[in-house]
């Protein structure tokens, strides 16, 4: 799937809209900033897969600090049979710029 904007999200979030959100941080990043969502760090993202709390046909947004560890964990999903996983462009930081 396309990845979702910092924008896009934000709007969303404004809105009140219920988002699935997977924080792929390591837990003192998460727990130093989130926007909430399940906390399920890459480092060992593959081991824990079958811990993700969304259903697979669910629009799942991954997040992290920047954007790059989220594509992975998107891509991982993916090849999982995650059929609507999202990556957020620019990470948590594109994201706070707008607030």
């Amino acid at each position: 799937m396309e990845p979702i904007s910092g924008l896009e999200l934000f709007t969303r979030l404004n809105n009140n809209e219920v988002v699935n959100l997977l924080d792929v941080r390591e837990a003192i990043e998460f727990h130093t900033y989130n926007i909430g969502g399940q906390n399920m760090p890459l480092s060992n993202f593959r081991e824990n897969l079958g811990q993700v709390r969304y259903n697979k046909t669910d629009e799942i947004i991954v997040i992290c600090k920047v954007g790059l560890r989220s594509e992975t964990a998107k891509q991982i999903l993916t090849e999982n049979g995650y059929e609507r996983a999202r990556n957020l462009t620019g990470g948590l930081l594109a994201l706070r710029k707008l607030k």
